[in-house]
Parts: structure tokens; sequence; C-alpha cells
């Protein structure tokens, strides 16, 4: 196993060392975990609830802030509130499904905010999905309703026949501030500003009997049948991220937290809210991130912390100096994916003194949180978790003589699983062939059970983790998880392609991994200056842009194992580097439309960080 650095390593004294700055945050923090920890299935809690408590604490503050826009706790309330109503006057129960599909902007959070509050579930959609994707996205968790921003309509409307939803029951917000100018609903939708207008302000009676066990959120993940899997988010288990991480922020009324991020990822909407929320703060909110007006938007909303992902970390430190770097109030920051090699040159620059790395997932039942300020690490977990030895070349846990799994020593590698309890549970998928393949059963003892996270992690001490790297079919990119699967459904789909293995590949100087095809021809096929166009166009129709295949190889043949698994970590390791492989290498440089040959001078150019992809 890998060794990390001896002082990345934490002991008790290192700790000790932390307290005097933790100490202040002892008081909001003990408050947030005896919410998240003193509670059953049947407790009444959730979104809703906190988020009205956040309104009696301070009702004129600024709860949400968007471009020229401004709503108070008490402003806000009231939308949310009108859209509850009316929802339950339709027949909505607790338990029901409504896709929301709108990017981030002032109707989407109120929309989350209602429906939280009936006990009805967001199924939170990618709005950058598209064609079947979407489709199968939107079918997956059986909605009653759909409500859409008319920025996302083009893609709904282009598969509107394949939805399982009644034609009644498509609602549709103008893509602009809608509480002063409704718009004009296209045909085939309601439009909801205009309808809910008419119904009252004060809260609904819903809030106190939504229980922890209820589910709030569907929060979609890469699939390994390359289609997206729906994750239900339980008001509990956003209870236990609104204790813990929401007040290890430890925000105040004052505060105003500036999240880019994506609000269909848990990151934005959970985790970063969270800690505005507990903090009876601001969030302010950008449609899309972008490196020019991060600072300037920093300023203009007076933001005090930030959200992040290791990405988003590095577009900021790839922008030229400016006096914008400093000339701010932000001195916290919570995500992600921060990578060692800039954690401390980002901390100078920009001026920030504590960086909120955290490990969590969508669907697991572990996490960390980076409470006492280190560097490099996703931090401390109050969790039951293990840290077991993990053989990556036949992809299995290594076993002692007794048939058990076998825990790393301080400063090695392994595969993270979290135990399942009744305080830490499983809330699973929505395919249940999928829950059974992320248990392991008997791992240390006969009966129990653990969450398989499919990432390795290496202790470092006193419960504290470094993140590795992912195992199996999903990579991160551009901050996304892209399945392989999915990609490689798509790219084998192009005329002149037989057969695509698609795998993530490092980089110098990025985060996370950029997607790579090798592709196998069909007989007598060849690729000519046209197909490297067209391959483009086609990938870009049909995927995000961040699961676009930046590198491609192209076999003879496709290796596989005896048991016809594709041999993936051969090809892992071999990456994109010419003087591993005789084969064809095409990039795709940024901003270009084409594919091109991967020469031994672009391999340098990468490789000393001439392109910023």
């Amino acid at each position: 196993m890998s060794q990390t650095p001896q002082n990345d390593l934490i002991s008790i004294s290192d700790v000790v060392s932390h307290l005097p700055k933790f100490l202040h945050k002892v008081p909001h923090l003990l408050t947030g975990l005896s919410q998240a920890y003193i509670r059953t299935a049947k407790t009444p809690t959730g979104l809703g609830l906190a988020f009205e408590r956040a309104v009696k604490r301070n009702p004129y503050g600024d709860a949400l802030l968007f471009e020229e826009q401004r709503y108070s706790y008490q402003d806000l309330n009231g939308w949310a509130n009108q859209i509850a109503h009316y929802y339950l006057s339709i027949g909505l129960n607790k338990g029901d499904v409504v896709t929301v599909i709108i990017e981030n902007r002032a109707e989407l959070i109120a929309t989350v905010i209602a429906l939280a509050k009936i006990g009805v579930t967001s199924a939170l959609v990618n709005t950058s999905q598209i064609g079947k994707v979407l489709s199968h996205s939107i079918n997956l968790v059986n909605p009653v309703a759909l409500i859409i921003g008319d920025e996302c309509r083009e893609a709904v409307d282009e598969i509107r026949q394949d939805l399982n939803i009644p034609p009644n029951r498509f609602y549709w917000f103008a893509d602009q501030p809608t509480q002063q100018d409704k718009g004009t609903a296209p045909n085939g939708f309601q439009n909801l500003a205009e309808i809910v207008d008419q119904f009252p302000k004060f809260n609904v009676p819903t809030t106190h009997k939504v229980q922890g066990s209820d589910g709030l959120f569907y929060i979609y993940t890469s699939g390994t049948t390359g289609l997206p899997k729906a994750v239900i988010f339980t008001n509990s288990r956003w209870t236990l991220a609104y204790g813990t991480y929401g007040h290890i922020l430890n925000l105040k009324e004052d505060d105003v937290m500036y999240c880019t991020l994506p609000l269909y990822h848990a990151t934005g909407m959970v985790v970063c809210w969270c800690g505005v929320i507990a903090g009876s703060s601001a969030l302010a909110i950008r449609r899309k991130y972008s490196t020019s007006q991060f600072w300037p938007d920093v300023k203009k909303y007076n933001a005090s912390a930030i959200g992040y992902v290791g990405e988003l970390c590095r577009y900021l430190m790839d922008a030229p100096i400016s006096e914008l770097d400093h000339s701010h109030r932000v001195t916290k920051m919570i995500g992600n994916g921060m990578r060692p090699n800039i954690w401390s040159k980002f901390k100078e620059r920009f001026g920030v003194e504590e960086i909120l790395e955290l490990y969590a997932s969508s669907e697991g039942n572990v996490g960390f949180s980076n409470i006492f300020n280190f560097d490099n690490t996703v931090g401390f977990s109050p969790t039951p978790y293990a840290i077991i030895q993990f053989d990556k070349e036949k992809n299995e846990a290594i076993h002692d003589a007794k048939g058990f799994c076998k825990k790393v020593s301080k400063g090695e590698v392994g595969l993270l699983i979290g135990k399942i309890t009744s305080r830490s549970p499983f809330d699973g998928y929505t395919d249940p062939e999928k829950n059974k393949s992320v248990i392991m059963k008997d791992v240390f003892k006969k009966g129990d059970s653990y969450f398989i996270t499919g990432d390795l992690v290496r202790d470092i001490g006193f419960r504290h983790a470094q993140f590795v790297d992912r195992l199996g079919d999903t990579f991160r990119w551009k901050g996304e998880n892209v399945s392989t699967t999915e990609v490689e459904n798509i790219v084998s789909e192009y005329p002149k392609i037989a057969e695509a293995v698609v795998y993530g590949v490092e980089i110098p100087e990025t985060n996370g991994r950029a997607g790579m095809a090798a592709i196998t021809l069909l007989d007598g096929m060849t690729l000519c200056e046209q197909d490297l166009t067209d391959m483009v166009q086609v990938f870009k129709k049909n995927l995000p842009a961040y699961a676009v295949p930046v590198f491609l190889r192209i076999q003879q043949t496709v290796e596989t194992t005896g048991t016809f698994k594709y041999q993936k970590n051969k090809l892992k390791d071999q990456g994109y580097d010419l003087n591993q492989t005789s084969d064809q290498l095409l990039v795709l440089l940024p901003s270009a439309t084409a594919y091109t040959d991967l020469t031994t001078e672009i391999q340098a150019n990468i490789a000393s960080y001439k392109y910023r992809f």
C-alpha cells in the first residue's frame, strides 16, 4: 500500500493544537448535533421545518440573493407557502414525487421549499440532460407532475411523448423574475407563477407532519447500466447534514454564502444551503459558474463564505491575479475535491482561513468533515466506518484466514466502507438489485453489514482520511460524476465505431479524470478528417459537455478478461502516453471543434499545463 508523507499524518497532539480555534464553534455545533442525532424515523423533521424556524429567527433578513433579486426569509417563505397551498389543493400527498428541472435561480429554491413543506419528494434532474437519458430520469421515479423553467423546456418538449405524466400536470416558470412578471405559458404548460398568486402566504399545516423517513429529494448519480440512478435523500438524512455540516460552518445572520454549484447536486443543494439555514444567513446563487464573474459576484453580494468543488478552485487559481483576490470578506469555504497541491496556495492567495473539505455521497451512509481545519484532508468522521485492504487488480477486498476483511494501517490506502446501523442507515436506490450490490455482509464478524462506497481513501489518523481515487464504472470530471457505460453507449452508436471502452485518465494540474475512449472500428472502416469533426458534434449533441471524451484510442481489438470484462486497469495505466502504445491517439483540445492526432509535442504541452482543459 502507498504511504502518505509523515507531515500529513494526524495525532491527538495535532488535534489539541487546533482546539483553540475550534472551541468557539462548540455551542452552535452541539445545537446541530442534538438535532442530527436525537431523532427517529418518525420524528417531525426536515428542510421545511428547519426553514420555518430560520424564518422565525430572522424574518426580515436576506434569505436569497440572485442577480438583482432579493428575498427576505419572510418573502421567500410566503412564496413557497403559495406553491405548497396550491399543490395541496389539487390533492398532492406526502410521498408523491414531482420532477423539478430549473436552473439555479429563485424559482428553484421556492419550489423545493414548497414541496418539502408538504412532504412531496423533489426529483432534482440534471438540467443538462437530454433525449433518452432525460426521459429515463423522469420516468424512473414515477412523478405525478413536472415543474420546469423555460430555459429547459426545449429538452422536455423533445421527449414529452415518452413521459408518463398526466397532460395537465406540466407546470412552467418563465425564464425571468416571475414574482414581478409572470410571463405567458406556452401551449401544453400551466403557468405556475400565475396559478399560485391566488393562494395564501401563511404556513401550510403539513410541515410538522413530515417525518425523518419521508423522502425529500431524488438526486441522480451515474448508473452502471449507462443510465442515471435515482438516490432517495430522506428528511432524516438532510437533518443529519444540517446538524453536522450546516452547524460546523457556523454562519451568522449577517453572513452570505455564494454558491455557483448546480443545485441538482447535493454539495450545493444540501451542504451549502444547510449552513445558510442553520445560521439564518443568506444564500447568493448564480445560474452557472463563471471564473471572470466569481470575485465580482462575491463583492456584489458581500459574501463571507463560498461553496466549491475542486475544479472550481483550480479555475480560480488559473485566473490572472487581481485586486479582487483580497478585496472581499470570504474567510471560509465548504465543499469537496480541493487538490493538495493548491490547498495552501489557495488559502494564501485569496485570504481564506478555513477550508471545510468534506466527504459524502448522495447514496452513502458515511461522511467526513474538516471540523478541525487541517490541510489536505476530507476531515473527521463521527460515523462508524472502516478502511479495508483492497486488491485493485482483482477488484476485491483482501480477507484473512477466517474470511474477514482486514483494516489498513495508519498511512495506508484502502476501500472505505460505512457500517449500517439504525443511526447511520443506508437509504438506498430506487432499484433493489442495485442495493444488494453495494452492501457487504460479515465484514468483521458474522451478521454485520457495511455500505461499499467504491472510493479509495488513506487513513491519516485520529479518524481523519484523505481521498485517493474512485473505483468502478464512474469517474469525476468538471465536478460531475461521469458514467462510463452511458458514454460507451453513445460513442458506440457512431456509424463507424463497433465498440467503445470508456475510462478516466489524469491530466496534470486538473481535478478528477478526463474521459478517454478506446474504440474499435467496424471491419473495413477508417476515420477521415470529416469524422473527427462529426464525432465531436454527435457526442456533444447526446452527452453533457463534461462527459464528451477528451481522448480517443483507436484499437484493433478490445482486451477482455475471462469473464468478458474490459481490461480497464491496463488502459487507465497507459492513459494517453505515446510511449506505452502504438495505437493511434486523438485528443479534443480546449475550444477545438474536432479531434486531432496526439503528437509528442501536444503531449509535452499537456504535461507542462499549456492547455486549460
